[in-house]
């Protein structure tokens, strides 16, 4: 990230899905699973969190499940995709207005880096669904979210927890040291290379 390691003084900002640290945000009102060794490592004097959950704020919880129909998170922001709920309702101005919101938290707070639960129609990082995810021949498209989309335009760096050799990197500027591995982010790894080598 080029920047010197953070204190307690001058903190890493780091914004983050709220499923991910913990909070019942996700469709069903849970957190999408176990995020708990990321918490844990985030949880110091030296990382400042910014807690936001798009859907969340333009929907409420429980919700259903939005995904983008022709087109990544960068199209639905220019207008030429839409952000669909499951039962085919059209949620592509609530999922504009809280990308936007997503975006401006994020430059206000001055924020470093996003860590975004991947994969979702609103903030996955480097593969969404491509359509619904609730169809028997579903899907999945190379680009972000919508709020991971405006993120990323407005130059802020996103990954995933799926992403370990990105997050491998931010512990290590965080412990002010240089681990030797073989991680690889999200988009590195068999799966991703395999579903798109031929797209």
């Amino acid at each position: 990230m080029g920047r010197q390691r953070p204190t307690a003084e001058k903190p890493l900002v780091v914004m983050i899905s709220a499923c991910l640290d913990g909070i019942g945000c996700g469709v069903d009102g849970g957190t999408n699973g176990d995020h708990g060794s990321l918490r844990s490592w985030l949880a110091r004097p030296e990382v400042r969190l910014v807690k936001f959950c798009p859907e969340d704020f333009s929907f409420g919880t429980p919700r259903m499940t939005p995904d983008s129909h022709g087109g990544n998170g960068f199209d639905v922001l220019d207008g030429t995709a839409r952000s669909l709920a499951e039962d085919g309702a059209d949620w592509t101005k609530g999922m504009i207005k809280a990308a936007y919101e997503m975006r401006d938290r994020a430059l206000r707070e001055k924020v470093d880096v996003a860590i975004l639960m991947d994969i979702s129609g609103a903030y996955g990082s480097t593969v969404t669904y491509l359509g619904s995810r609730f169809t028997p021949d579903k899907q999945y498209q190379r680009g972000p979210g919508v709020a991971g989309a405006a993120l990323i335009r407005a130059g802020i760096p996103v990954i995933s927890q799926r992403d370990d050799r990105s997050l491998q990197m931010l512990r290590d500027l965080l412990d002010g040291s240089e681990t030797l591995s073989d991680e690889l982010d999200h988009w590195e790894k068999e799966w991703y290379q395999s579903y798109f080598a031929t797209s």
